[in-house]
């Protein structure tokens, strides 16, 4: 009997040890998979806003420039 049930103890607690094991890495992997689809979000967040700039800054050159050509012109 006694054997018996220092068996089925051991076998509980292996067990319990790889259930454990999956959550965490189950709780890894979606963390990471989350951080890495936020990077990403960001970055492209980031370089929308930097080409928006981009193009609203040549936008307002070449209006100061047509401006300016105008003036000159007359």
């Amino acid at each position: 009997m006694v054997v018996v049930v220092m068996v089925v103890l051991v076998v509980m607690v292996v067990v319990l040890v790889v259930v454990v094991v999956v959550v965490v890495v189950v709780v890894v992997m979606v963390v990471v998979m989350v951080v890495v689809v936020v990077v990403v979000v960001v970055v492209v967040m980031v370089v929308v806003l930097v080409v928006v700039m981009v193009v609203v800054v040549v936008e307002v050159l070449v209006m100061m420039m047509m401006i300016m050509i105008f003036i000159i012109s007359l």
